[in-house]
């Protein structure tokens, strides 16, 4: 890289990742702590477009996962009040 250029950092979607994994979907959380991690390793060694594509992946499993998450709990909720 030449004096003056700056690399774009993509977002590795760490945190997000570790919430999902803990709270709503873990096998899709860890499939996208996984994908942050290769995010931040490429963002590191200057591998933009390594790290846009892991990250673009950790942020679709974060989605995912998130809605996956959210279905859950509303059908363990309806189940929990039909159950009285």
């Amino acid at each position: 890289m030449e004096a003056g250029q700056t690399r774009a950092v993509v977002p590795t979607y760490l945190g997000w990742s570790i919430f999902n994994t803990i709270c709503c979907c873990l096998p899709l959380g860890i499939a996208a702590i996984i994908c942050s991690c290769k995010a931040q390793n490429a963002n590191a060694v200057g591998e933009s477009t390594e790290a846009a594509s892991a990250s673009k992946t950790a942020k679709t499993l974060n989605v995912i996962g998130l809605v996956v998450g959210i279905i859950l709990i509303i059908i363990i909720i309806a189940f929990k009040v039909t159950q009285k």
